[in-house]
């Protein structure tokens, strides 16, 4: 973290923000915030992200293109904002609500009884022998698990353990279908179950749990 971003844009919450399990009761979604284009900028840097998983660059070619990024960060450092004014992860009309950390998926249903997704992995998220890291299948089941009890419940659930079950090889560049729904809930638990498949072919299992916050917990 800069100096810059550290002092100047990481504004954290306080008393005068209203919190709900470390999040802001008030925190407004809307699609306007980044502009028209910011799903499109997403999508190029996670093109660029994918050819730098791919590419052996010349020295020369390694050296243009950290120049290239440093004027990039440079003019994004005069666009910094704090967690609770990113559009990142508030963006509902983009694929994973625009964060970039997130293999894209776009919801197809979701409620108190579950969550279908359709999730993509690209070429950023090989593993190797070209199916994707088992990690990043995780990381897009902890999201759409705590999804899923955040619908069930109405509120903000953390995860507490997740278990990955992989059944199968996950492809790249392949629609593929994720289910979550709450098998369990007793009080502030949440048991989370899940599926990923490619047509009839079961990828990974979840099995979770998540807890619900309480007011003003972390």
């Amino acid at each position: 973290m800069t100096e810059t971003s550290k002092h100047k844009w990481d504004i954290p919450a306080t008393e005068e923000s209203p919190l709900e399990g470390g999040f802001r009761a008030d925190l407004q979604i809307t699609t306007d915030r980044g502009g028209p284009t910011y799903g499109e900028m997403i999508e190029q840097v996670r093109t660029f992200m994918g050819k730098v998983r791919y590419a052996c660059p010349t020295h020369e070619l390694a050296d243009e293109i950290i120049e290239d990024l440093r004027k990039l960060n440079a003019k994004l450092d005069t666009m910094l904002v704090d967690e609770w004014t990113s559009p990142s992860g508030t963006r509902i009309d983009l694929p994973s609500r625009g964060n970039i950390t997130l293999p894209p998926y776009e919801v197809r249903d979701g409620g108190p009884d579950g969550v279908e997704a359709e999730v993509r992995f690209g070429d950023f998220h090989l593993g190797g022998n070209g199916v994707a890291h088992g990690g990043h299948v995780a990381v897009v089941f902890d999201d759409l698990g705590g999804m899923a009890a955040a619908l069930k419940v109405g509120g903000v659930a953390r995860t507490a353990y997740l278990t990955v079950n992989y059944r199968s090889l996950t492809p790249l560049n392949t629609p593929l279908t994720l289910k979550t729904w709450v098998e369990t809930h007793d009080g502030r638990k949440l048991f989370v179950k899940g599926t990923l498949h490619e047509g009839d072919r079961l990828c990974a299992e979840l099995d979770a749990l998540f807890i619900q916050l309480k007011p003003g917990q972390a």
